[in-house]
């Protein structure tokens, strides 16, 4: 059975606007958001893109650095039409995503007669069958069916905007078949890829640096944040639980695990002491240290580069957004489906596109000899659950969240801020849940929008 939302394109419907700043062509300048509510990227500068970027960008996409700069400058226009034509297309809206070397953004529809408007916000239109939104609800379909059981031999599944279906990738057709058919969905919808894939979590155990959990394993340290005046860092849920301790790349005391959620999702945050003070940097690993200006993201098809303690810098393209995976302790939803390779101990290390911070690093498979497939937890939901201010370059002090977060409930007994132990029920919007995964409640992660942590009864 499809779920369609429309979500926040439903509001927009033919009232929005796409504004687009001008790009210099002596160097790469700031884009004009497509939405007055949206986050916009600052005004970068020709120079502002890290020696070791650029030659990392050179090595793994073949790009010189006129040519790399050239292409952040169109990705980030590209992220800004996107954002822009998602809002005005509504309903009709089909995804995004850029190509070729240098970056041309397409944009898709369901309706023939919004041609026009998305040819003249400057992109290539495109029409299909199938909206964004209805593709989206398959997928959470199948979302639900891996929490009620764990499908055999299916590692991961997404939206896959170029082909305008659901991707489901298995160990064979049959156990791609076998998922679907469990889930109820229309397979029309869906196309099951045959793959090798064996993704798991790279807990082996500045962005990227080192830090070590309870004396033992190694993972990596995603984007300095602060909440309220505590400062601290991203990482992936599965480095560590709520109270894990840390040490830092020097082996000192470092922080404690204040929020943890994995599986489910794979996003954590720890507070850190006062000898350690949070910077808008990520380690380059000897190519210089990378600013971080903000954290616009990326559409399919950009390019991007992740920085980790075990294997350094290292450069591909993103391939899907909201992507659900599953690895050995469970199904991951909402990650961001990459080319970039990693190996055990890149885990919660950085992802970023230019200056613009994507996600801290999940899991994956293959390695970086061979290459592989990598997978990243966008970084503003991870802020937003829990109520942080990612550090970033352009002086002052970023606006701080709330203290405490809202509760997010509409009656009943579930709290943000709670800690839940499996098998623990509680009340939400009139319904009654069971606890699947032990955790610490967190904003926008209620009973009724968050099934891989809760079940109703």
């Amino acid at each position: 059975m499809e779920s369609t939302k429309l979500r926040r394109r439903a509001l927009a419907v033919g009232t929005a606007t796409v504004a687009v700043g001008a790009l210099a062509i002596a160097g790469l300048t700031g884009v004009a958001s497509a939405d007055p509510a949206a986050t916009s990227a600052p005004p970068v500068s020709a120079d502002s893109l890290s020696p070791g970027m650029l030659d990392a960008l050179e090595r793994d996409l073949g790009l010189d650095a006129d040519a790399a700069r050239s292409r952040i400058a169109n990705e980030y226009r590209a992220a800004a039409v996107a954002a822009g034509l998602e809002k005005s297309l509504g309903a009709s809206f089909a995804g995004a995503r850029v190509s070729g070397a240098k970056a041309a953004l397409t944009v898709a529809t369901t309706d023939a007669s919004e041609a026009a408007r998305i040819t003249d916000a400057g992109a290539r239109a495109e029409v299909v069958g199938n909206s964004l939104d209805r593709l989206e609800g398959v997928k959470k379909t199948l979302d639900k069916a891996a929490l009620n059981k764990a499908p055999k031999n299916v590692p991961v599944w997404y939206v896959d905007v170029a082909s305008n279906k659901v991707v489901v990738n298995a160990a064979s057709t049959a156990a791609g078949q076998a998922f679907l058919k469990a889930a109820g969905v229309d397979s029309s919808l869906v196309t099951v890829a045959e793959s090798a894939e064996q993704p798991r979590a790279l807990a082996d155990i500045r962005g990227g640096d080192a830090y070590y959990m309870n004396g033992s394993g190694r993972c990596s340290v995603g984007f300095s944040v602060t909440r309220g005046t505590q400062g601290g860092f991203a990482t992936a849920g599965h480095c560590g639980r709520v109270g894990t301790t840390t040490n830092g790349v020097n082996q000192q005391a470092q922080g404690t695990f204040q929020g943890s959620t994995f599986p489910g999702r794979d996003i954590a945050w720890v507070a850190t002491n006062a000898n350690w003070t949070p910077r808008p940097l990520v380690n380059g690993y000897g190519r210089g240290d990378v600013t971080v200006a903000g954290s616009t993201a990326s559409v399919v098809g950009a390019s991007v580069c992740r920085s980790g303690s075990t294997t350094g810098w290292h450069c591909g393209t993103i391939q899907q957004l909201n992507t659900s995976v599953t690895y050995p302790e469970g199904t991951i939803s909402g990650v961001t489906r990459t080319s970039v390779c990693a190996e055990p101990g890149d885990s919660g290390g950085s992802y970023i596109s230019g200056s613009q911070a994507q996600g801290v690093t999940s899991g994956g498979s293959g390695n970086c000899s061979s290459g592989g497939t990598t997978y990243f937890q966008p970084i503003n939901p991870l802020l937003q659950a829990y109520g942080l201010t990612l550090v970033t370059s352009g002086g002052g002090t970023p606006t701080d969240p709330p203290t405490t977060p809202p509760t997010d409930s509409p009656g009943g007994t579930w709290a943000a801020g709670t800690a839940y132990a499996a098998g623990a029920t509680v009340t939400y919007g009139g319904a009654t849940y069971r606890c699947l995964q032990a955790h610490t409640a967190q904003p926008g992660w209620n009973p009724a929008d968050a099934p891989a942590l809760w079940q109703r009864v």
